[in-house]
C-alpha cells in the first residue's frame, strides 16, 4: 500500500477514533508513552502531519506518559535500590556494575546526567540514570524540573522529526530518494547516539 494511502486510511480512523472516543485515544498514548515515548512520539509527529490529531494534546500526553515513567523509576530507586536490580535488572537492560558506576559519579554529575539521559532517552541511556537519582536521594522537585525541561525539549524535537519525515517522505516520489531520506535519519541517530557515547565517557573520566 502507498505510504499516502495508508496514511489517509490511518489518519481517517484515528479522526474517527479521536471524536468519539477522544479520553480513550490520549490514555492510550499516556499508557504507550510510559514504555516508548520516542518511537510513539516520532510515530505521532507523522500523523500530526497527515492531519489525525492536533499538535498541543499530542505534545502534553506524550510528556505526561514519560514523567510518570520518570516517576516511577524515581520510586523504584528510592525504595528498592540494589534490590530491584539484582532481582529485576536483566529484564531492563540494568546490571550491578552499571548500576555501581552510575553511583559513583551522580553526586558530583547529577544535573548534568539527567539532562543528557532525558535527551538521549531513546538509546537506552535513561533507566539507570532514573533510578540512581532516587537511590542517592536526589530531592524530588529537582529532580522533576529538570526531566520537565529535558522532557519538553526532547518530546517537541522528536514530533519534529517525525512531522519533518513524513513531510519529506510523501513529497519524494523516486524510490532512490526515499532511501536517502531514511539513510540520512539513521546516520543522524547514529551520530547523536555517538554524542551520547562521547559524553558519557568524558563523564566518567573526570570522575576517576
Amino acid at each position: 500500500v502507498p505510504v499516502p494511502d495508508l496514511l489517509a486510511r490511518m489518519q481517517a480512523w484515528l479522526l474517527d477514533l479521536s471524536q468519539n472516543h477522544a479520553v480513550i485515544v490520549y490514555a492510550v498514548i499516556i499508557i504507550v508513552a510510559v514504555v516508548e515515548g520516542p518511537i510513539l512520539s516520532i510515530f505521532l509527529g507523522m500523523l500530526i502531519k497527515a492531519g489525525a490529531f492536533s499538535f498541543w494534546p499530542i505534545y502534553f500526553a506524550l510528556m505526561i506518559g514519560d514523567l510518570i515513567g520518570d516517576v516511577w523509576w524515581y520510586y523504584i530507586g528510592r525504595n528498592f535500590g540494589m534490590r530491584f536490580v539484582k532481582r529485576f535488572g536483566k529484564y531492563f537492560g540494568l546490571t550491578e556494575e552499571k548500576t555501581v558506576k552510575a553511583t559513583k559519579i551522580f553526586h558530583k554529575y547529577h544535573d548534568k546526567i539527567l539532562i543528557i539521559s532525558k535527551l538521549t532517552s531513546g538509546f537506552g541511556f535513561a533507566i539507570v540514570t532514573l533510578m540512581v537519582a532516587g537511590m542517592t536521594m536526589i530531592p524530588f522537585a529537582k529532580y522533576m524540573t529538570i526531566n520537565f525541561v529535558g522532557q519538553f525539549v526532547w518530546t517537541g524535537l522528536l514530533i519534529a522529526v517525525g512531522y519533518f519525515l513524513s513531510s519529506l517522505f510523501t513529497t519524494i516520489d523516486s524510490i532512490l530518494g526515499r532511501i536517502s531520506l531514511i539513510t540520512l535519519a539513521v546516520v543522524v541517530l547514529l551520530v547523536l547516539n555517538g554524542y551520547r557515547k562521547y559524553v558519557g565517557n568524558q563523564i566518567v573520566k573526570d570522575s576517576v
